[in-house]
């Protein structure tokens, strides 16, 4: 049955849960009676509402959607892409503050866990895309062809919800336009689902007038959707007209009908293609030469044979051959594939040309992938191999490798990059390859270079594997063994079943330590890395004040100014404050933002990153026993009745019973208001200098006042009369309603285990209580009144290093299983490096990921050019040379999602350096090469003359 409310009669309602039914609380002449509902009577079949949703249905509803979609992904659902800034409006409408993101796979319910419902929000406008759409789109209300700003940033920027969500919302809320979306399939081994946000967007060009037309298509789209997109836009019969690629202005290939996907076919983002006529009447310019004479064109499809090598000559059999002296500066023997990717014949290296100076053109947001390629194909073992006959290694059975296909990719992407002179390549072919089998990597939005250098040399190695049959080995335990048998037998264990260039050259060996913390059980592993990920000792701190308020009412709230990590979390920060006000072993410290006299959020996640408390922010802490955890959470209120405003900071106590009656929270009120009650004793001891609080009662006040309260408590009447009115409210502070004394409240009744009480404050109050410490809460930081920030200082590659290897607990998610103890333990970790490769990339951790906030940090490290000598953390005696010198950089300009990668990389015959900023290539001084930005760093093996040959046997040796 739908019940329908007068909105006349109807002055307020509520819902409570009870038994999966609605409650209305409604008031009609001042008697309250209570009706009950169904759920589903909330809308009617037609879609409109009978009564609007409250915050908490809405919230529910929301929820169970997203949910129901989560557990039923599949190519082609549609989602919906929705204004970060409307959303978050809806969010705090509903009651979801910045820890819990209905979007980010948070719990629903975690809200009245950490009990942050208690920020009041206006419900928000309808919804409204224009922040986020190109300006000028328009379209026909659905979405079909406006389009969206470049560049955006999922969460930051907008959200994705799943069709049935948009629906709802938008019956609520109106508003628009709709921007829909579908969701794909991608990669080929590993297969991923993704919400296509950008299609891919084609700019058609007209051979007979040169006109310009876009176009927008799925990139999984195929060929035949396309002509038909093509022959509709134009109103020509499909037999009638040829379609090219025409990359860079250029005739590529003849796209033909067919299922083959825009992907497969190589078509990148803004890219040109070509429509000509096939009646007779279709001869262009843009299809001549200079005399006028039709182009000869010749598809340029690279060899579908799994063993060719783009750019040698294909044979008869569909093997490459390759000619002995394919070295920098020399010209390819074959230009087809190499047209592919923006190279031919005409471009080749012109005799005494240096080669490895071509760049590589940005195909939109590929800076990240470009930069790592160039500091790889500036290598000098691996381009001494690619640019050789190769193919004996290629492993196209390896089960974890992609077939040979990658490696096939890079090495042709490699030669191409130092035959082709100052010619920018266009590394189409590449990126498709890594499409493929990378879907993380597909599309166009910016990734981690790091990223794409950990895949790009695991899946290079697989593709090289010499080792066709991997054999079961089973792993010993070190049981006390020399750590130099230990090692060697890890490391031939190893070698057995991975033997790559890769492995030759990049990888080495480190020994890890776990001890456990209850038996002394210590287990030794001699493991193999590929690069070192470094963090950062961060020298830079930040000040910050939060303001303390005592749970027990035993004393005034006090501001502490602590220094803590600038990228710590907020467990440091409670570490920090609690030693600064002395909190005892049985006392627990409760964080939380004050915004707007209303409790904004509980920071009760410990490793919620500090970064996202900002500088103008009121924190405050509230102190109990910890055996009052979990009981009933009491928030108190200020309002001024005259103006029916809140003010001041929201007091927060414990009702430790399981039943409370209402002279419990009067008690409980008057005990936490009883700092603040103007006493001569107080006035002697507190006192303020320039807004800041320093003290409160002494300690003799302090046990006098607590003690009043303690004897009060237990006679059930509260140590003050409490002339303040004490209202009930709900979770936004809009409803308020008396209650007796007598009235009984069970804790297991209460939603959330969380009461939420006003007091109404007039000028009378204001003669018997100082009010002036609930308003004036400092902010985190304020210059002039807490120190100055320390000056950023310049850290060094070796401190990196020393912070890498230090030992440390292991965290408690990532527990190790002790032999010994037969369960799992925070042991003690410690790393040390045991064997070091001939090239060493060093990844500076320059971007922090909270569960809520991803950061980066921009500290310059002082890394050496030259002559880095490592053999003080090697533990090995083998006689290797461990002094290296620094030959490529991959640097990180900006922030998160809309920051720049370029590379540095150095010719080693010329011994100069060169800035690669994606097809722009220049020389550059080495002084100017060690910046702030500098993310990923590469060093080779510096060997003197008279260890060469002692060295390499000692490693042939090591390796054995």
């Amino acid at each position: 049955m739908i019940w329908v409310i007068s909105r006349f009669i109807v002055e307020a309602y509520k819902k409570v849960s009870d038994s999966g039914k609605d409650k209305i609380v409604e008031k009609t002449g001042g008697n309250s009676s209570i009706m009950t509902i169904p759920d589903s009577g909330c809308v009617m079949e037609n879609g409109a509402s009978c009564l609007p949703c409250t915050p908490e249905e809405e919230k529910k509803i929301v929820t169970d959607l997203r949910n129901e979609s989560e557990r039923n992904l599949k190519e082609g659902n549609l989602y919906f892409v929705i204004s970060s800034s409307w959303f978050r409006k809806w969010e705090r409408y509903v009651g979801i503050d910045g820890d819990e993101n209905l979007i980010g796979n948070q719990s629903s319910d975690s809200r009245h866990i950490n009990g942050a419902s208690s920020v009041v929000a206006e419900r928000p406008g309808p919804i409204d895309n224009s922040d986020i759409v190109e300006n000028g789109s328009d379209s026909d209300g659905k979405g079909n062809d406006i389009q969206l700003r470049r560049m955006l940033i999922e969460g930051q920027d907008y959200v994705l919800v799943p069709q049935g969500v948009w629906e709802k919302l938008h019956g609520w809320y109106k508003g628009g336009p709709e921007l829909p979306r579908k969701m794909i399939l991608q990669g080929v081994y590993h297969k991923k689902f993704d919400v296509e946000v950008y299609p891919l967007c084609l700019k058609l060009v007209d051979s007979r007038d040169e006109s310009q037309s876009t176009i927008w298509l799925s990139r999984k789209a195929s060929l035949t959707e396309l002509f038909q997109k093509v022959c509709a836009l134009k109103g020509i019969e499909q037999d009638k007209v040829r379609i090219w690629d025409y990359f860079n202005k250029r005739k590529y290939a003849q796209l033909s009908v067919s299922n083959k996907t825009l992907e497969e076919s190589n078509l990148q983002m803004d890219q040109d293609i070509l429509l000509e006529l096939v009646d007779g009447h279709q001869s262009s310019k843009i299809g001549m030469d200079s005399t006028g004479n039709d182009l000869a064109l010749v598809s340029l499809e690279p060899s579908r044979s799994p063993l060719t090598i783009a750019g040698g000559p294909t044979l008869s059999n569909g093997h490459s051959g390759y000619r002995s002296n394919l070295y920098p500066g020399s010209s390819l023997g074959s230009g087809l594939t190499d047209m592919d990717d923006g190279f031919d014949a005409c471009n080749s290296a012109r005799k005494g040309e240096k080669g490895g100076l071509a760049g590589l053109q940005n195909l939109g947001n590929t800076c990240f992938m470009n930069c790592a390629l160039q500091c790889l194909v500036h290598t000098p073992p691996l381009v001494e191999y690619f640019l050789k006959d190769c193919r004996a290694e290629i492993n196209t059975d390896n089960p974890l490798g992609m077939h040979g296909e990658l490696a096939l990719a890079f090495g042709d992407l490699l030669r191409k990059l130092w035959s082709s002179g100052r010619t920018a390549i266009a590394p189409r072919v590449f990126k498709g390859k890594l499409a493929r089998f990378a879907p993380q990597f597909s599309g166009y939005n910016q990734h981690d270079s790091q990223e794409l250098l950990a895949f790009l040399l695991d899946g290079l190695h697989e593709d090289l594997n010499r080792v066709k049959q991997k054999p079961y080995i089973e792993m010993k335990d070190s049981d006390g063994r020399p750590d130099e048998e230990v090692a060697a037998e890890c490391w031939k264990n190893h070698k057995a079943r991975n033997d790559s260039v890769i492995v030759d050259v990049c990888q080495g060996q480190y020994k890890s330590t776990l001890v456990c913390p209850v038996c002394s059980k210590i287990s030794i592993t001699f493991d193999p890395f590929m690069y070192l990920s470094l963090p950062l000792p961060s020298t830079i701190t930040r000040t910050m004040t939060v303001t303390v308020f005592y749970g027990d009412g035993s004393r005034l709230p006090m501001p502490f100014t602590v220094s803590v990590l600038k990228n710590g979390f907020c467990k440091d920060l409670l570490l920090a404050l609690g030693t600064a006000c002395g909190l005892k072993s049985d006392e627990s410290l409760m964080l939380a933002e004050v915004y707007e006299n209303k409790i904004y959020r509980y920071l009760e996640m410990p490793l919620e990153p500090l970064a996202s408390i900002k500088d103008d922010e009121h924190i405050v802490a509230f102190r109990f026993q910890k055996k009052e955890i979990g009981k009933t959470r009491l928030v108190i209120f200020h309002r001024w009745q005259e103006k029916a405003e809140l003010f001041g900071t929201p007091l927060v106590t414990y009702l430790v019973a399981d039943q409370s009656s209402g002279a419990d929270i009067e008690a409980a009120v008057s005990k936490v208001l009883s700092p603040f009650k103007k006493t001569s004793s107080a006035k002697a001891h507190v006192g303020k200098e320039n807004g800041i609080l320093l003290d409160g009662l002494d300690e003799e006040c302090s046990c006098s006042d607590a003690q009043s309260v303690e004897n009060a408590e237990l006679e059930g009447t509260s140590c003050t009369d409490l002339s303040i009115p004490l209202r009930l409210t709900d979770d936004r502070v809009m409803n308020f309603n008396a209650f007796k004394k007598d009235t009984l409240f069970e804790s297991g009744k209460i939603i959330g285990k969380l009461l939420r009480v006003v007091l109404d404050w007039t000028d009378k109050e204001q003669e018997l209580y100082d009010s002036s410490y609930l308003k004036d809460i400092p902010e985190v930081y304020k210059a002039g009144l807490a120190a100055k920030k320390t000056r950023q200082e310049a850290i060094s590659l070796s401190s990196c290093l020393d912070a890498f290897l230090i030992e440390e607990p292991l965290g408690p998610d990532d527990m190790w299983y002790c032999p010994r103890c037969k369960e799992h333990r925070q042991a003690i970790k410690k790393l040390d490096l045991w064997m070091l490769p001939e090239i060493i990339v060093f990844h500076l951790k320059r971007f922090t990921y909270g569960r809520y906030l991803k950061n980066k940090i921009d500290t310059f490290v002082n890394f050496p050019i030259h002559d880095l000598d490592l053999s003080k953390y090697v533990m090995s005696k083998d006689g290797q040379s461990y002094l290296y010198e620094l030959y490529a950089i991959s640097n990180h300009y900006g922030g998160l999602g809309g920051g720049h990668y370029t590379a540095y990389a150095k010719l080693i015959d010329e011994n100069r350096w060169y800035h690669f900023d994606d097809s722009h290539v220049s020389a550059v001084n080495e002084s100017d090469i060690k910046t702030s930005a500098a993310y990923l760093l590469f060093y080779k093996r510096v060997r003197s003359e008279s260890k060469v040959e002692a060295g390499e046997a000692s490693h042939s040796h090591s390796i054995s």
